[in-house]
């Protein structure tokens, strides 16, 4: 695909989608650079990573040469201080390539700017550089193989020594596990004291005490680098402190609600893409004389496909706009996560079903899609858990909590 041929591939897939009139010109050449990167470097290897089931690690340093690791980062620190409307919108782009990328290129993102935004000095000096240039990559580590829902409940032991912290126990569902470098691993300081007692530590790849699992073998999304970690007398320097005792928990809230928005975004992305290739497949493709998509009932279903599509859009719109408002949005976000991931599963389908045997092709992204979709409904709280969510913001204004 030579440059100018790219350039209009970015722009017809920058064209709307969430917030695309709202953007500033900036913000719309961040979303253009995410759509040029994503038919470049992504669409072409999406299907051969799946099948490899590893993302070579190379891949965030192309990243960041595109300044797509730094956007959210803070303009002081290197980065382009984009709000969530415009991070949503580049989600939705590279989702629409690849899932399993696109999600991991946004938990190095953020692990990133948690060092940016939370860290010392000191940290920003040191581990920044490596993360913006794609050299360093980042994951969050909070869930543990019998801790999901309730992050009260880690039990991954930092226990206080001179100088630093001694960290023992699992971490489960490591996104980017496989290839971090900086992890923020969310630990208990105090078991007595419950949510009171979680911290943040900075562990990087090389400490001793650091073992990796093998990554997960899963339906798709194997571009993430999920595995699970182990600690075992793992050292941490007190200069790798990112969040203290009694903060810990808030600031992993605070993420994962963000994360609820992205991930809705990416699902906007996947189903986009697969609406689109569900079109232009049946425009073309001809049966009993006509093109297939001449069919209402097929029209009908599609049709619904869409309707699912724009509210997807609106739900992540407004949940990030309320981020950027600087309110918490927890509900907005859980909103916006539970339609978006079913909408995602059922339209993702539906589109398949509408290509026929072709769309059980592996070229086709109909099968990565579908498979991701599925992933999003657990990650970073199940559908069930938005719901609970969402009761309570229903109940508290009657004096009330969900059960």
């Amino acid at each position: 695909m030579n440059k100018g041929t790219l350039r209009e591939t970015a722009l017809k897939i920058a064209e709307g989608g969430i917030m695309s009139n709202n953007l500033s010109k900036t913000e719309d050449d961040l979303v253009v650079a995410a759509a040029e990167f994503a038919a470049r470097d992504v669409r072409p290897d999406a299907a051969g990573w799946e099948k490899a089931r590893a993302l070579p690690a190379e891949m965030f340093e192309r990243a960041a040469a595109a300044g797509l690791t730094s956007a959210i980062l803070p303009r002081e620190v290197g980065g382009g201080g984009v709000g969530m409307l415009c991070a949503a919108r580049m989600a939705e782009v590279l989702a629409a390539a690849d899932f399993g990328f696109a999600f991991a290129l946004k938990v190095h993102a953020n692990a990133a700017n948690a060092v940016a935004r939370r860290g010392t000095d000191e940290q920003r000096h040191r581990l920044l550089p490596g993360m913006i240039d794609g050299q360093r990559i980042g994951a969050f580590c909070l869930t543990e193989p019998a801790v999901g829902s309730d992050a009260t409940a880690i039990t991954c032991a930092a226990a206080k020594e001179t100088g630093g912290w001694v960290v023992t126990g699992e971490k489960a569902w490591v996104t980017n596990g496989v290839n971090a470098d900086v992890m923020s691993v969310y630990v208990q300081t105090d078991t007595q004291a419950g949510w009171r007692g979680i911290a943040n530590v900075l562990v990087e790849g090389d400490f001793p005490g650091l073992s990796r699992a093998a990554p997960y073998d899963l339906l798709g999304g194997h571009a993430a680098g999920l595995c699970g970690l182990t600690f075992e007398n793992c050292r941490v320097p007190d200069t790798n402190l990112l969040i203290a005792p009694g903060e810990g928990f808030k600031a992993a809230m605070a993420g994962i609600n963000m994360a609820r928005m992205f991930v809705a975004a990416l699902c906007c992305g996947m189903l986009a893409e697969c609406l689109d290739r569900a079109l232009s497949y049946g425009a073309q493709r001809m049966a009993f004389g006509r093109p297939i998509l001449a069919n209402q009932g097929l029209q009908w279903e599609l049709a619904d496909v869409a309707t699912d599509l724009e509210a997807c859009r609106r739900l992540t719109e407004h949940a990030a706009r309320t981020l950027d408002a600087g309110e918490a949005g927890i509900a907005e976000c859980a909103h916006a996560k539970k339609f978006a991931t079913r909408a995602a599963v059922r339209g993702i389908s539906a589109c398949m079903q509408a290509m026929g045997a072709a769309g059980l092709r592996a070229e086709e992204p109909f099968g990565r899609h579908f498979a991701a979709a599925k992933m999003c409904e657990f990650l970073d709280g199940t559908t069930e858990i938005q719901n609970v969510v969402i009761s309570r913001s229903l109940l508290r204004p009657h004096g009330l909590d969900a059960s």
